[in-house]
C-alpha cells in the first residue's frame, strides 16, 4: 500500500468554514465528515480552566488588550463568542475530551501569550495533560509554538506525544538544532508553505512525524499529498478529502 494512503486529514479548529471556530457546531460537522482528527487551541482562564479559543486577545468581543486570562471561567461561559443561533457557549477542554476523544485522533495546540511567566505556562501544560492523561499520537497529542512549554510537558508526562509548531520561514537547520536539544519531540508542525521534500524524508528517517499545516488550497492540499506527510491540517477538510480520495484512486486504479 502506497504510504499516501495513512496521510490524515485535520479540520482546522473544526469544519471552521460552516460553523464558528473552535465550537462544538464546529466540532460536530467537521465529524459529519470522513475526517482523521480535529486540531484546536488550549489557553487558560483566570482560574486556571483550560479552555479551546485561538486569539491571544478579545478585541472580537469589543475588549481590546483584554485575554481569556483576565477572566474566571464562569465570566467567559456568560460572554458570547459568536452569534450563531446554535452557539453553545465557550468550551472547556475537560468537556472537549469528554465529548470527542475516541471519534477522531485530537490535536491540542497548547497557546503561549506574550509576557507569560513559566509558572503560568507550567500550570497550563500540566492542567492539560491531566486531562488527557495517558495517550498516544493517534488519539491525542499536544503542539506548541513554544519551545519551553513542550520542555515542560515532557518533565511533568514523558508519555504524552509532543510536537513543535514552527512558523515561516524556517530552514532544516532550526528543525536539527531543536531536535538536538529536544530529542524527545514525536514531529514537527511545519507550514505547507517552504517545506521541502528534503526535510520531510530527514524527519521521517529520524522517526519523527511530519504534519502540515494549513492546508486550504488545492495546490498547497496537493503538495502536502506529494510531500507524504502524516498529517495534513485544513481550513477545507472536504476538498482535502476529495482530493486525497482522488490520488487514491489514481494509485490504485
Amino acid at each position: 500500500m502506497n504510504t499516501l494512503f495513512n496521510c490524515k486529514i485535520f479540520a482546522h479548529r473544526g469544519a471552521n468554514r460552516q460553523a464558528p471556530e473552535n465550537t462544538v457546531a464546529a466540532f460536530d460537522r467537521a465529524l459529519n465528515h470522513a475526517i482523521d482528527g480535529i486540531e484546536t487551541d488550549v489557553q487558560l482562564s483566570r482560574d486556571a480552566i483550560p479552555v479551546l479559543f485561538h486569539d491571544q486577545f478579545l478585541d472580537k468581543l469589543g475588549l481590546p488588550g483584554k485575554r481569556i486570562d483576565d477572566f474566571d471561567f464562569k465570566q467567559l461561559q456568560a460572554m458570547r463568542f459568536t452569534q450563531a443561533p446554535d452557539y453553545e457557549g465557550l468550551i472547556s477542554l475537560e468537556a472537549f475530551i469528554r465529548k470527542y476523544r475516541g471519534r477522531c485522533t485530537l490535536n491540542l495546540e497548547v497557546k503561549h501569550q506574550e509576557g507569560e511567566s513559566v509558572i503560568r505556562q507550567q500550570q497550563k501544560m500540566q492542567l492539560t495533560l491531566d486531562i488527557i492523561g495517558e495517550s498516544q499520537a493517534d488519539d491525542v497529542f499536544v503542539s506548541s509554538f513554544n519551545l519551553q512549554s513542550l520542555e515542560i510537558a515532557y518533565q511533568y508526562s514523558r508519555k504524552t506525544p509532543l510536537f513543535y509548531i514552527l512558523e515561516a520561514p524556517h530552514t532544516d537547520h532550526d528543525v536539527d538544532l531543536a531536535l538536538s536539544r529536544q530529542p524527545f519531540l514525536t514531529g514537527f508542525c511545519l507550514p505547507v508553505t517552504g517545506i521541502t521534500s528534503s526535510l520531510v524524508e530527514h524527519l521521517q528517517a529520524l522517526g519523527k512525524t511530519v504534519v502540515t499545516y494549513t492546508c486550504n488550497s488545492e495546490a498547497e492540499i496537493q503538495r502536502a499529498l506529494d510531500l507524504n506527510v502524516a498529517m495534513m491540517i485544513t481550513d477545507d477538510p472536504q476538498l482535502a478529502l476529495k482530493l486525497r480520495s482522488s490520488r487514491q484512486a489514481m494509485l490504485t486504479g
